[in-house]
């Protein structure tokens, strides 16, 4: 495995908490991917080639063809797949079950972080990725959840956290 000092981890919301929800057309998921390639440049400027991306829908998976596209572009550049149990994809919809396929075949590594779901396999998949890396990029709204307790754990471990904010979702009045 790449060493630590020289691996990088992503954070960030499901669809279900961001603003456009699964609309990645919406200029706002736009602007964050632009964001993101640009935090993930800039980390590889700063001599990151190792990038670990937790695979659950949404931002993870966002990160993840960042780095793969990022890989495209630098030989030296390695993407590990990250993921909480076997399972994680099961429920979800077909258009996204294959993406995430399809992202995870193209990984340079796959870590299977639990042998079955459990209600702590998410959270044990996170901490693996921070004890795994130096610097965090974190798509986060600040809201309560496991995007926050992966950036406090990350900055109890002493990491470098990039922030990439997402403006919450308006409530209607």
């Amino acid at each position: 495995m790449p060493a630590r000092q020289s691996a990088c981890c992503f954070t960030g919301h499901r669809p279900s908490k961001l603003p456009w929800d699964d609309n990645e057309d919406d200029p706002r998921c736009l602007d964050l991917k632009r964001r993101l390639w640009d935090a993930v440049t800039t980390a590889y400027e700063c001599g990151y080639r190792h990038f670990l991306c937790g695979m659950a829908m949404g931002c993870d998976l966002y990160a993840c063809e960042c780095a793969q596209r990022l890989r495209q572009l630098h030989s030296d550049v390695t993407v590990e797949a990250a993921i909480p149990c076997p399972s994680q994809p099961d429920a979800w919809p077909g258009a996204q079950k294959e993406r995430y396929r399809r992202l995870v075949a193209a990984c340079d590594f796959e870590t299977m972080v639990s042998a079955a779901y459990s209600s702590s396999c998410m959270q044990r998949r996170d901490r693996y990725m921070v004890d795994h890396a130096s610097m965090l990029i974190a798509m986060f709204d600040g809201s309560a959840g496991g995007t926050r307790y992966t950036i406090e754990y990350a900055m109890n471990r002493g990491l470098d956290v990039v922030d990439l904010p997402i403006l919450p979702r308006k409530e209607n009045p």
